[in-house]
C-alpha cells in the first residue's frame, strides 16, 4: 500500500488544516509539509486540495487569511483559525469518533466476518 487514497480522507482535510491552524497561523508550504510529516509520509496533500481547502474554510468564515512579510522579505499569505473555526473542529473530531466506532465494526484485519446471523439479527 503506498498510502492513503484522497478518496478516503478528503472529508477530514479541513479539519487536518484546522488542527495546525490551532496554536498559530501558518502558511499553505508549511501546512502541507507539516501534514506530511505527521501522518508519517503516509498523506501527501496535493496543493490544489490544499489551497481550494482554504477558500472552502475561508468563506465559510473557518479561517482568516493575511499577508505579512517572510524572513526572506517576500509576501506571504497566512491562515488563522476563527472560533467559528474552532468550533468546526471540535464538531469534526466529536463526527471523527463516531465515524471510527462505525467503520471499526466493519473492519477485519483477517479479512472474514466474524458476526454470526444472530448478531446481526438479535434474534435467538
Amino acid at each position: 500500500m503506498s498510502g492513503i487514497s484522497s478518496d478516503v480522507i478528503r472529508g477530514y482535510n479541513d479539519t487536518m488544516i484546522l488542527y495546525l491552524l490551532l496554536d498559530r497561523p501558518s502558511y499553505g508550504y508549511e501546512i502541507s509539509k507539516m501534514i506530511r510529516s505527521l501522518s508519517g509520509e503516509k498523506y501527501v496533500i496535493k496543493e490544489t486540495t490544499l489551497y481550494s481547502a482554504f477558500t472552502r474554510m475561508e468563506k465559510n468564515g473557518f479561517i482568516m487569511s493575511f499577508s505579512q512579510l517572510a524572513e526572506n522579505g517576500k509576501r506571504r499569505t497566512y491562515y488563522r483559525i476563527t472560533e467559528s473555526g474552532r468550533r468546526y473542529y471540535r464538531d469534526k473530531c466529536e463526527e471523527w469518533l463516531l465515524t471510527q466506532e462505525v467503520i471499526s465494526k466493519f473492519i477485519s484485519p483477517k479479512g472474514q466476518r466474524s458476526l454470526t446471523e444472530r448478531d446481526v439479527t438479535g434474534s435467538s
